[in-house]
């Protein structure tokens, strides 16, 4: 885990975004998801956190990059945002092609991030 977050390429592709609301405090959601991320959620993949900006970047193979911030609701609580990003270079239409797994289980994934993060 490193404090630098990677740059993102110029040429890249948002394949999806989710985001969800907790009721605890965005300091407190982004420790935990950072805990998380150091535990093992990361699927073996390099981390790299801003803690100033609460925002997380996950790096897994040549195509995925994973994007997490945590931002203070206006009444309370936090939004948790998540965004897939195919950061393939040499071949961007076989890392959207390598993503259709990953695709298919991203909404469940992210339900059941939610989940441990709102019971850490």
């Amino acid at each position: 885990m490193t404090d630098a977050l990677p740059t993102l390429p110029e040429r890249h592709t948002v394949l999806r975004s989710f985001a969800g609301h907790l009721e605890a405090g965005p300091d407190a959601v982004f420790n935990r998801l950072v805990t998380a991320m150091a535990s093992g959620a990361a699927g073996g993949g390099n981390v790299h956190i801003d803690r100033d900006r609460r925002r997380l970047v996950l790096r897994r193979g040549w195509w995925y990059r994973g994007e997490y911030q945590v931002l203070p609701e206006e009444e309370a609580g936090s939004l948790v945002q998540y965004e897939i990003i195919n950061v393939a270079q040499l071949l961007p239409w076989a890392g959207s092609w390598a993503a259709a797994s990953v695709l298919r289980a991203a909404p469940r994934a992210f339900q059941a991030l939610l989940t441990g993060l709102s019971h850490s």
